[in-house]
């Protein structure tokens, strides 16, 4: 008998289904219900990484309809009505037929479906008006449950452990950035990685994360970070390039996703090849700096704060400070925010940038990642993710690391 490596509690899913019905009928009170289609929406829902369609009435049990893997589905979503089906014509019928027919209006995913199949769902559904429901479910994920945020916590203790305390024992000057990866990805299975992250955002990949020694790190990217990568090929700009060396006298820009049990953790640790006192002060004074405004981000980020108001903090900071051109990133890689929301995808809703006027609440989770660009140099900087508390926030990623972590 084959048994699933793990189920999520009924009742947490029925805490999930009132969250966003809740919500639903807030910001999108036209809708009857909602669809969704990508992998992580229908597990979010459902406990299993679903090849198919979740139906989410407003009343009614909810449908699992899936085109392959109906066996392993219900083996980990034992609660759950879960069904096959092999065409979007099918979808009415089946939710007619467990008594959940698709009103007038529903909200569907619509991040996660390719134009083509977009326009495949609207002809098949001809009686039903679909709107969007992305915000919904962005704004759903963005509150953890405390069970989410226990896995959130197991994230965060192995990539510290792992970035903090096992890879300083294993790099060393004159390593390739592979090499480094490569060693990343050993430490981050022993301290309990999944090796896998998501993104959300449609067309972006990664590897791992982006491993930069030297100037590498402010390498030409399109990658929506402030860190630059050579990477692998450019068919694969991440992880880290095999022709470039980790020399003495450089930096290392280290920053990875650490996924535990379908939760991530960003990190950024900064690196040196040589005594602490062989640091140039230029390249301390950025650190101090990216430092400081992680330090004073963190202490404000509490239930009520608005993202948008600890962005332009941040920015001014940098500027005060002469670092405002290399401030999450030199020229084309320079990006617009100062954090991100993460969980089941490293980049999640909120975002700590302009027009993010949303206040923050109990339960969210944040990456927080200032760093500055220094021409001819690197990069350097700090990042870490926090969990929003009711009295504030607290840091999972770390075991209390703020300095350049030093390699000679």
């Amino acid at each position: 008998m084959h048994l699933p490596v793990e189920t999520i509690p009924p009742e947490e899913l029925e805490q999930r289904y009132a969250r966003c019905r809740k919500l639903l009928a807030q910001l999108k009170p036209e809708a009857g219900g909602i669809l969704t289609f990508s992998r992580n929406s229908i597990y979010y829902f459902t406990g299993t990484m679903g090849f198919g369609v979740f139906w989410l009435p407003l009343e009614g049990e909810p449908l699992l309809m899936v085109r392959k893997g109906l066996e392993r589905a219900r083996l980990e979503s034992p609660g759950l009505a879960i069904v096959p089906f092999r065409s979007f014509s099918d979808l009415e019928n089946l939710a007619v037929k467990h008594d959940v027919p698709f009103p007038g209006a529903v909200a569907a995913e619509q991040s996660s479906l390719p134009w083509a199949l977009a326009d495949n769902l609207k002809s098949k559904l001809t009686k039903t008006v679909i709107s969007e429901a992305d915000t919904v479910l962005s704004r759903l994920r963005a509150v953890k449950t405390p069970w989410e945020l226990a896995k959130m916590r197991l994230a965060g203790a192995g990539h510290a452990r792992a970035v903090e305390i096992e890879l300083p024992r294993k790099i060393r000057p004159g390593m390739s950035e592979m090499e480094i990866a490569r060693l990343t990805i050993d430490v981050f299975f022993d301290s309990g990685s999944c090796g896998l992250t998501r993104m959300h955002n449609y067309g972006e990949e990664i590897l791992l994360g982006h491993i930069s020694g030297g100037d590498n790190g402010n390498f030409p990217t399109f990658y929506n970070g402030a860190l630059g990568c050579k990477g692998l090929h450019p068919t694969a700009p991440f992880f880290g390039s095999a022709n470039s060396l980790w020399n003495p006298g450089d930096l290392l820009t280290h920053d990875a996703g650490f996924c535990c049990q379908g939760y991530n953790s960003d990190k950024t640790q900064t690196f040196f090849a040589g005594r602490a006192d062989a640091i140039p002060a230029k390249v301390q004074k950025a650190y101090d700096v990216c430092r400081d405004i992680a330090s004073c981000i963190a202490a404000q980020m509490k239930p009520g704060t608005v993202p948008s108001a600890l962005y332009g903090q941040a920015m001014d900071k940098a500027a005060k400070e002469g670092f405002a051109d290399g401030f999450m990133g030199i020229g084309d890689n320079k990006v617009p925010f100062l954090g991100h929301g993460i969980g089941l995808c490293i980049d999640e809703w909120p975002v700590l940038a302009k027009r993010f006027d949303t206040p923050l609440q109990a339960g969210m989770t944040i990456a927080v990642e200032p760093k500055i660009g220094l021409p001819g140099i690197g990069m350097v900087g700090i990042e870490n993710t926090w969990e929003i508390s009711e009295d504030g926030a607290v840091c999972l990623s770390s075991n209390g690391c703020t300095e350049i972590i030093c390699i000679d």
